[in-house]
């Protein structure tokens, strides 16, 4: 069940990396791919079981993927010490645009839900 689950996340990325390819250059072919497993997803209504076990499989070694970052920030301290204000800045106006969007987004999906 594991194989299945692990294969079927594998051949969406390649999906999403051939159309990145062939047509989409404005997404990276990963992203496209989750795009194309999301849409998958809500056309079947479910996760199937093999995805679910495999996904959580995956969560277990998320930890691991915070390292780089956190070696990049001590390794670029300076350079980061230099440019905080910006960074700052920059943070504050995506937090508020992406509290905006996934407002607007929400009042969009729940006026559509109700009759």
């Amino acid at each position: 069940m594991l194989l299945r689950g692990l294969t079927a996340l594998v051949l969406f990325q390649l999906l999403g990396s051939a159309l990145h390819a062939l047509c989409l250059a404005a997404l990276p072919g990963p992203i496209i791919g989750l795009l194309l497993l999301f849409a998958a997803l809500l056309a079947k209504g479910e996760v199937p079981a093999p995805l679910s076990e495999a996904a959580s499989s995956l969560l277990r070694y998320l930890p691991l993927l915070l390292v780089p970052p956190a070696v990049g920030i001590i390794g670029y301290g300076p350079v980061l010490a230099a440019h905080f204000w910006a960074i700052v800045g920059t943070l504050c106006a995506s937090v508020v645009l992406s509290l905006a969007f996934s407002g607007w987004l929400m009042s969009r999906l729940s006026a559509r839900r109700q009759p």
